[in-house]
């Protein structure tokens, strides 16, 4: 079986094609270009921004032209993550694999964060047969590393007063409300020395830990891969300095880290008593994390001698600061059950062409004052450390609306089909569109798990269920002035 032998056969088609479109988050240039294709073979109005957003529009079916515009909503870009360091998201397809009731991918991110969400509104509009009122569907880009597209949607794109969100993880649940973000970028300077010929020098390498969306599963308490190889550093230091060559970890800011490496030397007469402590660090961590990490793996091997090494004060000032860096869920809400409120992800470690070691963090919360908070919790503890530190522009949080009247419809259509009602939830990542507060919102999707990750998959039964709750939801709105 594959996906074309599912159902409803027009979503999965159009996810299938959607799989084989390259489209990291900036280069978004053969989806659009997809997009623009599918408009025109489908007669459909559709036009673009300056910031590369697509926006599609339908007409309202006969007799309901009256009724509120639906605008339908997914990103372009997908997360990628892959087992395999030499795949090119750039250039590949996405290779789909169906495991009972499950879609994964082979080895890499599925992208059905959001390719599902742009199949469902691909299919909408291509489907003749939908009752529903007016129509647009926007595409926006670059929403897993910044939300450009959302925050610089050109003026006049869209005109709809009703928004769904098809960008949620989580069959049977709607979502009302998301925490906001806002990035922390931390720089260390360092000086490049000769690296020192009386050390014995290891490589050390963590991989295969879960991982996982830094929104949506920092509640888990999933290991962090800087985090873990901080930690080591830290201890192994803490009596002798040792000297560090290189050092590397995660990729994306809104993913845990699942990865990461450093080269070390320490004075060859402490080769074995770093061996012997490193195993030791091993079996601590592998109890700490069998739950949620069960494949983690750490090794350590001796290797060359490298040419160059980091200078000693700033490997100091580093390895401090990143033991302490805070990772994590920081507080839960007070309002909403099991939400969690603030949190913060130390997300990559990364040495630059010019001498300096570029460390990025995001941060999120449903309280603006609290994401503030953590983030300048974050600057000063690495002005501490003698770093620059910066922060980006970030967005705001979505306010739940217990009044809203597209969360009644969204939930009666569910009821309706599935004969329960479906939980009203707010969600710890940044959904889109908070800067449109005029807009009644809801968010919904599929069953999803491991979305930022190798091992993200999708339930198929599922996606049929989202199908059928959103296309009554349409009716249900075309009913409203129709």
């Amino acid at each position: 079986m594959t996906i074309k032998d599912l159902q409803p056969a027009l979503i999965w088609s159009i996810f299938d094609e959607i799989t084989k479109v390259p489209r990291p988050s900036k280069k978004e240039g053969k989806i659009r270009e997809y997009l623009l294709e599918f408009a025109k073979k489908h007669n459909i109005q559709a036009k673009t921004d300056k910031v590369g957003n697509v926006v599609m529009s339908k007409p309202a079916t006969p007799g309901h032209e009256n009724a509120p515009t639906v605008i339908l909503q997914g990103h372009m870009d997908m997360v990628c993550e892959s087992n395999d360091k030499n795949f090119d998201f750039e250039n590949n397809p996405i290779t789909t694999i169906i495991d009972g009731e499950w879609l994964h991918a082979d080895g890499t991110t599925l992208g059905a964060d959001n390719g599902i969400g742009m199949a469902a509104s691909l299919a909408v509009m291509a489907d003749n047969s939908l009752e529903h009122g007016p129509i647009e569907a926007l595409f926006t880009v670059d929403e897993e590393t910044g939300m450009t597209g959302a925050n610089n949607l050109g003026e006049n794109m869209m005109n709809g007063s009703i928004l769904l969100n098809l960008d949620s993880e989580d069959d049977g649940e709607i979502f009302i409300g998301c925490a906001g973000g806002i990035d922390t970028t931390i720089t260390f300077e360092y000086k490049r020395e000769m690296a020192p010929a009386d050390c014995h020098w290891f490589h050390i390498d963590i991989a295969n830990l879960s991982g996982g969306h830094s929104g949506g599963d920092i509640h888990e308490g999933r290991a962090n891969s800087n985090k873990l190889l901080a930690r080591f550093l830290f201890n192994i230091s803490k009596e002798k300095p040792i000297v560090l060559s290189e050092i590397s970890g995660g990729n994306l800011r809104n993913a845990i880290p699942r990865a990461a490496h450093a080269i070390v030397g320490v004075h060859s007469s402490r080769k074995e008593d770093i061996i012997v402590a490193f195993n030791h660090y091993v079996a601590d961590v592998e109890n700490e994390y069998k739950a949620t990490d069960p494949n983690m793996s750490l090794t350590i091997k001796s290797i060359d001698k490298p040419e160059y090494a980091i200078d000693s004060d700033t490997t100091t000032r580093l390895i401090r600061a990143l033991y302490a860096c805070p990772h994590g869920v920081i507080s839960m809400s007070h309002d909403l059950e099991g939400l969690v409120e603030t949190s913060t992800n130390l997300a990559s470690v990364k040495m630059q062409p010019d001498s300096t070691i570029l460390i990025t963090t995001s941060q999120r919360s449903s309280v603006e004052s609290r994401k503030l908070d953590i983030a300048n919790q974050l600057e000063a503890l690495f002005l501490l450390a003698g770093a620059k530190v910066t922060h980006g522009d970030g967005y705001p949080g979505w306010a739940p609306n217990m009044d809203s009247t597209i969360m009644k419809i969204a939930s009666d259509a569910y009821e309706e089909l599935y004969g329960v009602k479906p939980a009203i939830k707010a969600i710890h990542a940044g959904l889109f569109l908070t800067k449109y507060p005029h807009l009644d919102m809801v968010s919904f999707g599929p069953t999803l798990r491991g979305v930022h990750s190798p091992s993200e998959k999708m339930h198929i039964p599922a996606v049929e269920r989202f199908w059928n709750q959103l296309t009554l939801i349409l009716k249900k709105v075309a009913e409203l002035n129709g």
